[in-house]
C-alpha cells in the first residue's frame, strides 16, 4: 500500500477528535442531538483549521444509524460508506473548478430526488467564494427552500467575497486559528502513535511555523520526519529542513543593527545564505522576533503570551533595554513590508541586504522615523564620549569664535555682500528671524541653528551646522514651507538651497554671513 500523508491518515473521524474548535463542535452536536438541524451552513476560516473535516463528520452524524451524543458511531454501514467516500448521500464539490451556472443547475436537478439510503443528502461546496455571480444567483432559491432531506455546507477562506443574499440564508460558523499549544499537543500525540523520537523543542517550532493551521503542522512534521527516517528529529534538524534560523542568530542580527555595524550585518546575511536559509522565512521569523521584543518592552507580564523559553525571555528583556519603542515599531514596519516584497522578488538577497543597510544607516533616508534614529545615534555617541566630526567641529568652532570674537569682528565688518545679491535676498535676510515665528515647530528648531548666505542669482543659501540638520532642512516638504513663508512675508518668490557644513569645517571659511552684514548696515556695492 502506498504511503498516506499524516494529515490524511489522522484526519478526525468524529467530533471529539477535532482540536481547537470546541465551541463549533459543541453547537453542532447539540443541534443533532436535539433534532434542530439547519438546512444551510457556512464554515469560514483560514486554511487547515478543520472546515471540510467538520463538514464530513457532520454529514456522517446526520446519517448515522446509532449516533452517540450527536457524534457518529463510526461503525454502522452509513458511517463506513461515507468515511470511504462511497456514499451517494454526501456530494463534495470543488467550486474552484465547478463554478459555472451549469454546475449549480445540476445540483438543483439532483436535489429533487430523495436519498437512496440514510436520511439526508449533504452537499459540501468547498471554496464557495469561487462561484460566479450567475452561479450564486442560481443557488439562491434552492439554498433558501431546499427539500427537508437536503443540507448544504459551504466552506470558504474568504467570506467577504460571498454575496449578502447567500450569507443571510446560512448559519455561519467562523473557524479560528488553532493555538500553538493545541497543535503541539496533537503533534506529540501522533508522534507517539508512530513511534518516532522527536525533540520537544522541535515539536514546538513546527507548531509555531504552522501559523494556526493543523494541516500545515502535520505536513511540516511529515516533511521533517521523512528527511530523518530512523533518526531522532532535533530542533536543529527542523531548522535545517525548513530553511529557518535560530533565535540566537536573530539576537545577534538585532544587536548588530542597533550598533549600526554594516560589515557585521552583511557578514551575518552571507553566513545565513551560505547555510541555505530561506530569506523569505528569515524576514518573517525576524518580524515575529521583533514583535516578541515589543511585547516584552511594553509590559512586564507577557510570559503567558510569548512562546519562548526562560533563557530567551531573559535575552529579550535585556535587548528591550537597548532599543527605543519608536525604533522597534519602525523596524517591524520595515520588515513587514520586506516580507511582502520578498515573495515576488528575484533578487531576495540584495533586497534583504539593502533593507538592513538602510536600518544601519538612517542618514540614507529622509523620513521622520529615520531622522529620529539619527538623533538617537548622535545622542548615544555624545553619552559615550564619541563626538562625530560635525558635532565636534560645531563645538570647537563655537569655542574658537568666542575666543577670537573681538579679533575677527573687525575683519567681518570689512566684508561686502556679493555683487549678485539682489533686493529680495536682502529683504529675506533682514526679516528672517521674524519669518521663523510662523514656521512649524520642528522646522523652527533646526532653522535657529542655521545661518544665511547667498547663492547664485535669486537664491537664498541656508547653511546647516551638520548633516543631520541639513537632511531635515533639505527635505522637499521643509524647503517648500520655507519658500511659502518667505513669499507670504515679502510678497515675492525666492529660490531656496540648503547645504551642510563639511565635517570639521567653519562657516566663516566658506560662506559670507549676509544676515550679520545687513544688520550692520554695510554699503552694498553694485
Amino acid at each position: 500500500m502506498s504511503y498516506m500523508a499524516l494529515y490524511r491518515k489522522f484526519r478526525p473521524g468524529e467530533f471529539d477528535d477535532v482540536k481547537g474548535q470546541d465551541a463549533i463542535v459543541t453547537t453542532l452536536k447539540n443541534q443533532i442531538s436535539a433534532g434542530r438541524i439547519g438546512h444551510a451552513y457556512l464554515f469560514c476560516g483560514t486554511r487547515g483549521t478543520g472546515k471540510t473535516t467538520v463538514a464530513k463528520i457532520f454529514a456522517k452524524a446526520v446519517n448515522c444509524e446509532h449516533p452517540i451524543d450527536g457524534s457518529p458511531c463510526g461503525e454502522c454501514a452509513m458511517c463506513r460508506s461515507i468515511a470511504a467516500g462511497n456514499s451517494m448521500n454526501v456530494i463534495e464539490i470543488d467550486a474552484a473548478s465547478n463554478n459555472g451556472v451549469d454546475n449549480i443547475r445540476e445540483i438543483r436537478e439532483e436535489v429533487a430526488y430523495r436519498p437512496a439510503e440514510g436520511r439526508y443528502k449533504v452537499y459540501i461546496i468547498d471554496e464557495v467564494h469561487m462561484l460566479s455571480i450567475g452561479a450564486f444567483n442560481a443557488l439562491l432559491k434552492t439554498l433558501e427552500e431546499p427539500p427537508e432531506y437536503v443540507i448544504f455546507i459551504l466552506a470558504t477562506t474568504e467570506a467577504n467575497k460571498i454575496p449578502v443574499t447567500i450569507l443571510s440564508r446560512c448559519q455561519r460558523y467562523d473557524f479560528k486559528r488553532i493555538s500553538i499549544d493545541t497543535i503541539a499537543a496533537r503533534l506529540r500525540e501522533l508522534i507517539d502513535r508512530e513511534g518516532w523520537e522527536v525533540e520537544e523543542k522541535a515539536v514546538r517550532y513546527i507548531a509555531r511555523a504552522a501559523d494556526g493551521s493543523m494541516r500545515d503542522g502535520l505536513s511540516l512534521l511529515d516533511q521533517c520526519a521523512a528527511f530523518y527516517i530512523g533518526q531522532r528529529l532535533t530542533y536543529d534538524h527542523v531548522l535545517e529542513i525548513l530553511g529557518a534560523v535560530d533565535t540566537d542568530v536573530f539576537s545577534r542580527l538585532l544587536r548588530e543593527i542597533i550598533a549600526m555595524d554594516v560589515s557585521r550585518v552583511v557578514e551575518t546575511v552571507d553566513e545565513l545564505v551560505m547555510g541555505g536559509r530561506e530569506l523569505s522565512q528569515l524576514a518573517a521569523d525576524f518580524t515575529w522576533y521583533l514583535r516578541n521584543l515589543l511585547l516584552v518592552k511594553c509590559s512586564d507580564d507577557m510570559e503567558d503570551v510569548l512562546d519562548v523559553s526562560t533563557e530567551n525571555l531573559e535575552q529579550l528583556k535585556e535587548e528591550a533595554q537597548m532599543i527605543g519603542t519608536e525604533t522597534l515599531i519602525r523596524y517591524i514596519r520595515v520588515f513587514s513590508d520586506l516580507t511582502n516584497q520578498l515573495r515576488y522578488s528575484t533578487q531576495k538577497r540584495v533586497l534583504l541586504e539593502v533593507t538592513l543597510i538602510r536600518l544601519c544607516r538612517p542618514a540614507m533616508e529622509q523620513t521622520r522615523d529615520a531622522l529620529e534614529d539619527r538623533v538617537r545615534f548622535l545622542e548615544k555617541q555624545l553619552e559615550d564620549g564619541v563626538v562625530s566630526g560635525g558635532a565636534g567641529a560645531a563645538r570647537s568652532g563655537l569655542a574658537e569664535e568666542t575666543a577670537d570674537e573681538e579679533k575677527t569682528g573687525k575683519e567681518e565688518t570689512t566684508r561686502q555682500l556679493p555683487k549678485a545679491l539682489n533686493a529680495d535676498i536682502q529683504a529675506v535676510a533682514r526679516d528672517f528671524r521674524s519669518i521663523l515665528g510662523d514656521a512649524s515647530p520642528m522646522l523652527r528648531t533646526y532653522l535657529k541653528k542655521a545661518r544665511l548666505s547667498a547663492g547664485d542669482g535669486n537664491t537664498l543659501l541656508i547653511v546647516a551646522p551638520d548633516d543631520l540638520s541639513g537632511g531635515v532642512l533639505g527635505s522637499p516638504e521643509h524647503k517648500e514651507e520655507i519658500r511659502r513663508l518667505i513669499e507670504e512675508k515679502i510678497g515675492r518668490q525666492v529660490e531656496v538651497e540648503v547645504r551642510a557644513l563639511e565635517s570639521g569645517g567653519r562657516f566663516e571659511d566658506s560662506f559670507v554671513d549676509i544676515e550679520k552684514l545687513i544688520h550692520m548696515e554695510l554699503t552694498i556695492e553694485d
